[in-house]
């Protein structure tokens, strides 16, 4: 069916043994994401977005690695696929562009013998081939003389075009998925506006589904149709991008907004923080794992102490994991809530 998601993540773990106890990266993430939509996933450091993209990719292979749950790209389940077929549509049919390309990137080869190399792994083109289709799409991403850009090194790219070439490598060979982990991180304001425009660019010419992974609420705002609030490797809140910043649900939600500037709210002379830090992911606290810092625990009756709450429709198509009722959240919301925001 058109209008099917493209990609189903069901009921995700992700999980890793380490000396000091077993690491709940990802717990029971759960989302659908159709074909020329982007899906925005924001939540503090620690909170389980990188690890929930790379095991989408079929990346958390290692031996202290645990992954289970339903990771279905276009009906087929990558969790239950040999991981040889996992690696054939790594490149081709899903890509990721990287929080670091000069890291990304390796030194000792050009961008454009990089860019060339990635088309060759995924296709039957010969090395002439590949190298045009280098050089074309550093053109497609902005990078003016592509063919002599193409021999240069990674370290003679500014950050703004080693973006530009990730993303060239991403889409080169023209995927259906397309993750980006932070793909605006430590840019320049005017830079990252390019490198989402023409991400959304792209996007709109080959009708990529895409996830945004990022700590900027405002590029969710702008880009996102649909955005998926994460803490402690669990969803708090998720629905469209117009449900999430109009009416938040979630108490982690509210402080994620009162936290930064902008969003077409008067500027503030200092910005709320949200008390305390992330707990850690060995040892979770019991019950809802905001409850340590959530301002509101004591209106729940218990239950934040003793239940973990389990994700509810609070309206059509928004869903929040709060053992706040709906009434009480409405009213804390209106009266404490939004009026500083």
């Amino acid at each position: 069916m058109p209008d099917s998601p493209f990609l189903v993540v069901e009921d995700l773990q992700v999980s890793f043994t380490t000396p000091d106890g077993v690491v709940h990266a990802v717990d029971g993430v759960s989302f659908g994401l159709r074909r020329g939509q982007t899906l925005g996933v924001v939540g503090e450091s620690g909170s389980g977005k990188s690890a929930m993209s790379l095991a989408i990719l079929g990346l958390q292979t290692g031996r202290t690695s645990r992954v289970s749950g339903r990771i279905l790209l276009d009906s087929e389940d990558l969790l239950a696929v040999p991981r040889a077929r996992v690696r054939d549509l790594r490149g081709s049919a899903m890509a990721m562009i990287f929080q670091d390309p000069l890291s990304a990137l390796h030194p000792y080869y050009t961008v454009g013998w990089q860019i060339a190399e990635a088309y060759r792994a995924k296709t039957s083109a010969s090395r002439k081939q590949a190298w045009a289709r280098a050089v074309e799409m550093l053109g497609r991403v902005g990078i003016p003389q592509p063919a002599e850009r193409a021999r240069d090194y990674p370290h003679q790219f500014s950050g703004g075009m080693r973006q530009r070439a990730m993303i060239a490598m991403a889409l080169s060979c023209e995927p259906e998925l397309l993750i980006a982990d932070e793909p605006t991180t430590a840019l320049d304001v005017t830079v990252q506006a390019q490198i989402l425009e023409l991400i959304a660019s792209l996007q709109a010419e080959l009708h990529t589904a895409v996830i945004l992974i990022t700590h900027d609420l405002g590029v969710v705002a702008e880009v996102a149709d649909e955005t998926l609030v994460m803490y402690s490797g669990q969803v708090m809140e998720q629905g469209t991008t117009d449900q999430v910043f109009a009416e938040p649900q979630h108490p982690y939600t509210w402080g994620l907004l009162s936290s930064v500037t902008g969003l077409n709210r008067p500027r503030r002379d200092r910005l709320a923080a949200i008390p305390g830090a992330p707990p850690s992911l060995i040892g979770l606290p019991s019950g809802c794992p905001f409850r340590p810092r959530c301002p509101y625990e004591s209106q729940t009756g218990g239950l934040a102490e003793t239940a973990r709450p389990a994700l509810r429709e609070a309206t059509p198509g928004h869903w929040v994991a709060c053992h706040l009722t709906d009434p009480v959240r409405a009213q804390l919301y209106a009266e404490e809530v939004q009026p500083a925001l």
